[in-house]
């Protein structure tokens, strides 16, 4: 985290104005002549840090900020993919037995016990490669930073 404890003024902000060409940060990304807050949460990351979670009703199905509305699609893309992966397989196996029961001419295995055995866990693998991804994307997008403190061993 950036610690920005002193009070010194900054180039970027000169006697409680900005200067022309200068850009202020309300979560936006800015590259160059930017006064920060010395923070390492900006925009939406800094009204989820004044929120009182404990005492606010928070609705999983309507969540109140953009960052949460973002993760929710995330979660529900990645459960709808889920059940595809899981169920798929059974529900194919169900709607086309002949199909499903047939060996694989490769391998020799039926079709429907390759897609539970192999499939399942290897999507399941691949689905929270992709979860990760994507939330650290939006973690980026929305100014969130995960710093690990500690003295390491």
């Amino acid at each position: 985290m950036t610690d920005n404890s002193s009070h010194e003024t900054d180039d970027a902000v000169t006697s409680g104005g900005r200067v022309a060409d200068d850009a202020a940060t309300d979560g936006g990304r800015v590259s160059d002549n930017a006064a920060t807050d010395g923070g390492v949460a900006t925009g939406a990351a800094q009204q989820h840090n004044q929120t009182d979670y404990l005492s606010a009703e928070v609705n999983l199905l309507n969540p109140s900020t953009a960052y949460m509305r973002e993760h929710l699609r995330i979660v529900w893309t990645g459960f709808i993919i889920w059940a595809v992966i899981v169920f798929g397989p059974v529900t194919a196996t169900y709607l086309a037995p002949g199909t499903m029961t047939s060996s694989m001419p490769v391998i020799g295995f039926p079709l429907h016990y390759f897609l539970i055995a192999i499939g399942a866990p290897g999507g399941a693998l691949i689905l929270s490669a992709w979860y990760a991804k994507r939330r650290d994307e939006l973690d980026d997008k929305y100014g969130i930073e995960h710093e690990v403190s500690g003295d390491g061993a």
